[in-house]
């Protein structure tokens, strides 16, 4: 297993814990350690999964400074958005129940892979989560679009992501965007509490039912819905590379 993503059982459900300091930027390689992290953990027969990040970060997103590093290379680019996107499709598909721990903010591609997720447990306080891709010049695909819609309705949806905008925790929750908010260092308790309770359900109804209510949730990852091309043309664009370059020098402060 990579040293990207630890993992740690707890009898029948597994943490895997993102670990990439220190911000769990998503680069290819995290990218593709969730993926393989997600088909073990399948393999091997876990029943459920928890989802983490470090303290105070679930994860700021794709690694930004990596993608713009490669330049005009559109094929590296496009395989790393790739990688992510097989990332949120191995999370959306996983055969078990997931739950994302949110013990600190959850941005642009941290939020959908927590959206991917069957339950989301945040800490209170100062922490924010959404998928801000429009203040860095980004059109979010149609598929993670309805990633959005499906937890937090189509018009809140449509101003949230039109806007960009994060969303601090207890407002979060009262929209329906995360479903529990704990303190910081219970988090990944409270999401282990959440797994073995729906565990205790008689399995096969339990499972099934969930295949059948997540199936709007697949397909919306689905190439046709994500448009990669058309996303990777998008990056290109003179509006995207200023907003691009702007951020790099918010990060570079």
């Amino acid at each position: 297993m990579s040293d990207l993503v630890t993992c740690t059982d707890h009898g029948p459900v597994r943490e895997l814990r993102l670990s990439r300091p220190p911000v769990n930027a998503l680069d290819p390689a995290l990218s593709r350690a969730i993926s393989a992290a997600v088909v073990r953990a399948a393999d091997e027969g876990v029943q459920g999964l928890v989802l983490s990040g470090g303290p105070k970060v679930f994860s700021a997103g794709l690694d930004v400074p990596y993608l713009v590093s490669l330049g005009s290379d559109r094929a590296a680019l496009r395989a790393a958005w790739e990688d992510f996107f097989l990332a949120a499709r191995a999370l959306a598909a996983a055969p078990m129940p997931v739950v994302a721990a949110l013990a600190g903010h959850a941005p642009a591609g941290g939020c959908v892979l927590a959206l991917c997720c069957d339950y989301r447990v945040m800490a209170s306080g100062p922490y924010a989560i959404g998928l801000n891709e429009t203040q860095v010049g980004l059109v979010a695909p149609e598929g993670i679009q309805h990633l959005m819609r499906r937890v937090v309705g189509p018009y809140r949806a449509e101003r949230l992501l039109v806007g960009g905008e994060m969303v601090q925790a207890e407002a979060a929750l009262a929209m329906g965007l995360v479903d529990e908010l704990v303190d910081i260092d219970g988090v990944p308790v409270r999401a282990l509490a959440w797994l073995q309770q729906l565990l205790a359900l008689p399995r096969a109804p339990m499972l099934e039912t969930r295949r059948i209510a997540r199936a709007d949730l697949v397909a919306a990852l689905a190439p046709e819905r994500i448009g990669l091309d058309r996303f990777v043309d998008a990056w290109y664009a003179d509006d995207t590379q200023a907003a691009l370059r702007a951020l790099l020098a918010r990060l570079g402060k």
